[in-house]
C-alpha cells in the first residue's frame, strides 16, 4: 500500500523513524539480518499491528542500529536476495495470506546503504505467514494465537474499516498529491468550478475524503486513488485494480489478439474505457427501409452499465485481481473479483447492495452508475430490444461474471438460453408491474403472430424448468399470464447455466 517514492522521500522517512525513542509495534530496525522466515513473520506482525493502531503502513529499516539509531549501513539487497532459486519478494508473496502490498526501497543515507520495507496494513482479515498470524508486542514479534484479547480487538477493527478509508499513500506534500491525482476530473464530473487557488482544490478533495490531512502532510485514500489516479500503477494498494481489456481470437482463450490494462482511476478514466471497449467490438449492417445502417453488436447502454457494476460491486479486498472485460467472437464477458451480495438470479428485482458504499456514492453523484439500482434492468431490456440471447449471470466464491452473447437466431439457441430468456423477461415484466404473456414472448423473440404456438412451447419449457409460474393456473389458455418463480411459487433450483 504505497506510492512510488522519490529517494528524497525515502531518506526523509528514515530520518523520521530514527527520531523515535525505540522500536515499536509498527517499526523494526535491523542491520544485516536477512533471514527470510523472520522477514515473513515480521510482515504479518507489522501489517496486523498497523491495523490495530490505525496506521496506514508499518516499516522495517535495514542499516540502522536498533539501540542507538545510528546509520550503520547494510549488506542486505532485496533485489538479489533469493530463497533457493526463487526471488525473495515472490517467495514472500506466495506465503502471505491474504496478499497484501509491500515494497522494498533502497537508498543511500550519509553515504551508507539503507533498505526500507514498507508494509500496508491488514484489511478485512489478519495477515498470515505460512498460515500463522503474528502481532507485535512492543518491539517483539509474537504469535497472535497466544494473545486472544489482541486478536478479538484486531478483528473488531478490521470489520469496521472500509477499504476506501485506508491510505494508498501518506506523508506527501500538497504538490505531490495534485501531481498524482486527476483533480480537474473531480470537479468536472461533479459539475463544480475548478478553484483558482490550491487551498480550495485541497479543501474540496478533502471534503469528499479523496485525501486527508495529517499535520502538515497529506494522505491519499484508497477511494481517491482508485477513482482519480492519473496512473493506478503509482499506488501499490490499487494498482492491481486496473481494468484489463482482452480480445481473443475465436471463442476461447487460446490466442490473445490484444490486451490492454487500464491506467487511470475509475472515475476519471471511465468514459475513455467505455469508448475503447466499444471500438474493439464488432458491428452489424442492418438493412432499414431506405438504407443500410451499421449498429454495434452489443448495446452500448448495456456495456456501460455492466462495466460500472463491475467497478462498484467488486470485492476490493481480493488481492492481485481487478475487473476484466474479455471479448470473444461469439460473446463478451465482464468479470469482477468477489462473490455478489445478491444472488445472480435476483439481480433484476433485488434492491442493490454495495460493499463499497463510499465509492458507489461518489460515482453515483458523478453520473457513472445508477442511483436506483436499475442498471441490470436496462441491460436485460437492451438485450431484448436487440433480440440477443439473454445475458448470463454467474458467480462463485471468488468472482462475479456477466456474459453478453452475440446475435443468434432463435433456432440456434439451446434450451438453457431459451429458458433463461423467458425467466429474465418475466423478471423485467414483474418489476414493471406487468406479466409475461404469449404476446410479450413473441415480441421478445421476434416471432410472428401466426407462430404463437412456438411462443407457447417456449413458455412451457420455462414453466417445466420451474423458472416461471402461471399467475392463475385456472385461466383460459388465451388469458394466461406468468410471473418469475419467486413472485408466486415455491423456490425451485435455478436452471440458469449456459
Amino acid at each position: 500500500m504505497t506510492v512510488d517514492r522519490p529517494p528524497e522521500q525515502v531518506i526523509a522517512l528514515v530520518q523520521e523513524c530514527r527520531k523515535l525513542s525505540s522500536e515499536c509495534e509498527w517499526l523494526e530496525f535491523k542491520e544485516n539480518d536477512d533471514r527470510e522466515e523472520e522477514i515473513g513473520q515480521n510482515i504479518s506482525a507489522l501489517a496486523n499491528s498497523a491495523a490495530l493502531l490505525g496506521k496506514a503502513f508499518a516499516y522495517v529499516v535495514w542499516g540502522v542500529n536498533d539501540s542507538s539509531h545510528e546509520i550503520v549501513g547494510t549488506t542486505f539487497n532485496p533485489r538479489t536476495a533469493k530463497v533457493g532459486s526463487e526471488e525473495l519478494e515472490s517467495w514472500l508473496l506466495k506465503l502471505l495470506d491474504p496478499k497484501i502490498s509491500f515494497r522494498f526501497f533502497s537508498v543511500d543515507v550519509d553515504n551508507k546503504h539503507v533498505v526500507v520495507l514498507e508494509i500496508g496494513r491488514a484489511f478485512r482479515s489478519p495477515v498470515r505467514f505460512k498460515q500463522r498470524k503474528y502481532i507485535r508486542v512492543g518491539s517483539y514479534t509474537k504469535a497472535l494465537a497466544g494473545l486472544p484479547e489482541k486478536e478479538r480487538e484486531l478483528w473488531r477493527i478490521l470489520d469496521d474499516t472500509p477499504f476506501e478509508d485506508c491510505y494508498a499513500a501518506e506523508r506527501m506534500t500538497s504538490d505531490r498529491v495534485l501531481e498524482l491525482l486527476d483533480y480537474p476530473a473531480f470537479f468536472h464530473l461533479l459539475g463544480l468550478p475548478l478553484p483558482e487557488v490550491k487551498s480550495g482544490i485541497l479543501e474540496a478533495l478533502e471534503s469528499d475524503e479523496v485525501i486527508k490531512q495529517e499535520h502538515s502532510r497529506w494522505a491519499v485514500t484508497n477511494l481517491g486513488a482508485v477513482l482519480f489516479a492519473r496512473n493506478l500503477s503509482k499506488f501499490g494498494s490499487v494498482k492491481r485494480k486496473a481494468v484489463r481489456v482482452i480480445v481473443y481470437e475465436g471463442n476461447n482463450r487460446m490466442t490473445t489478439v490484444k490486451e490492454q490494462p487500464g491506467g487511470k482511476g475509475y472515475a476519471s478514466g471511465f468514459e475513455g474505457l467505455i469508448e475503447y471497449v466499444n471500438e474493439l467490438l464488432p458491428s452489424n449492417e442492418v438493412l432499414g427501409a431506405a438504407l443500410r445502417r451499421t449498429l454495434p453488436v452489443y448495446p452500448e447502454i448495456a456495456i456501460r452499465e455492466l462495466v460500472a457494476n463491475a467497478l462498484i460491486h467488486q470485492d476490493l479486498a481480493v488481492g492481485g485481481s481487478g475487473p476484466m472485460v474479455e471479448v470473444f467472437d461469439d460473446r463478451m464477458e465482464i468479470t469482477n473479483p468477489g462473490k455478489p451480495l445478491v444472488e445472480p438470479h435476483r439481480f433484476v428485482d433485488h434492491a442493490p447492495k454495495s460493499r463499497n458504499e463510499a465509492l458507489a456514492s461518489l460515482m453515483r453523484r458523478m453520473g457513472v452508475c445508477e442511483e436506483r439500482g436499475s442498471g441490470i434492468d436496462k441491460v436485460v431490456f437492451q438485450t431484448e430490444l436487440y433480440q440477443l440471447p439473454a445475458p448470463l449471470f454467474e458467480a462463485d466464491e471468488d468472482t462475479t461474471r456477466v456474459v453478453l452473447f452475440a446475435p443468434r437466431p432463435l433456432q440456434k439457441m439451446g434450451k438453457p438460453d431459451r429458458v433463461r430468456a423467458c425467466y429474465l423477461h418475466a423478471c423485467l415484466k414483474q418489476v414493471s408491474h406487468d406479466s409475461l404473456t404469449n404476446s410479450s414472448i413473441r415480441e421478445r423473440f421476434g416471432i410472428e403472430k401466426k407462430n404463437s404456438a412456438l411462443a407457447s412451447r417456449l413458455i412451457k419449457e420455462a414453466v417445466d424448468a420451474g423458472q416461471i409460474t402461471p399467475r392463475d393456473p385456472n385461466a383460459a389458455p388465451k388469458y394466461m399470464t406468468y410471473a418469475p418463480w419467486w413472485a408466486g411459487a415455491a423456490e425451485p433450483e435455478p436452471v440458469l447455466d449456459n
